[in-house]
């Protein structure tokens, strides 16, 4: 069954160029847009979709307000919120609200559609992007207790020396090639590393393994 998606999004290029991205991706489906936050929980009410994604700059109430109501009415529906900036206020807000995630707009698209299939199952997401900031801010949305890195290593000792290197690239959310630049590795190389990350840490793509190392601690 396909993951039915309301998009949210005022400017009109931007939510063009969002909605053209799920051609290559046949198991989701945009069913409806919105350009405001009051038309975004009318639609919500009337299509049902799945998940919202939801930019948080909206040009009458604010996607966070919009967020709100639409889950009072739905709790069901999934939000996924939508910046192209980092706002402290605005991240507690979202999730306060019931978002879901929290999505820097120049995400990689497959990184994008794994989080839609992520939180379509019942996960929470935050961009990796944020996290530096938020632990710089103090915010408390990374819980403060976090494991050590020689404890992360001893969960998951079968883990090389540069697959910890290229694992928290992943989490700064480079692609392969970004990675190879970085570490001066061919990106066929580099492709390899993610694929036994993947496999070593028993989960089903880098997304999935960024979080993973996110939650326990190794950033």
């Amino acid at each position: 069954m396909n993951i039915k998606i309301l998009l949210v999004e005022d400017q009109k290029l931007m939510r063009i160029g969002i909605k053209s991205l799920f051609n290559d991706y046949p198991e989701m489906e945009v069913i409806g847009e919105a350009v405001n936050g009051k038309e975004a929980i009318e639609k919500a009410k009337l299509i049902k979709p799945d998940i919202v994604l939801m930019d948080i700059g909206l040009p009458d109430i604010s996607g966070i307000d919009a967020a709100k109501q639409i889950l009072e009415y739905n709790n069901n529906i999934k939000i996924i919120m939508l910046t192209s900036h980092i706002n402290e206020q605005e991240l507690n807000a979202s999730f306060v609200s019931g978002a879901n995630a929290y999505v820097i707009k120049d995400i990689n698209t497959d990184f994008l559609m794994s989080v839609i299939k992520m939180v379509k199952a019942g996960a929470m997401w935050l961009d990796p992007k944020v996290v530096p900031f938020i632990r710089d801010k103090h915010s408390g949305i990374i819980p403060s207790r976090q494991l050590s890195r020689s404890t992360f290593r001893q969960n998951h000792s079968n883990l090389t020396q540069r697959e910890y290197e290229v694992l928290k690239l992943v989490v700064d959310g480079q692609s392969n090639s970004q990675i190879a630049k970085t570490l001066t590795i061919s990106e066929h190389t580099a492709k390899a590393h993610v694929c036994n990350i993947i496999q070593k840490l028993v989960v089903d793509d880098r997304t999935q393994a960024a979080v993973k190392a996110l939650r326990e601690g190794l950033v």
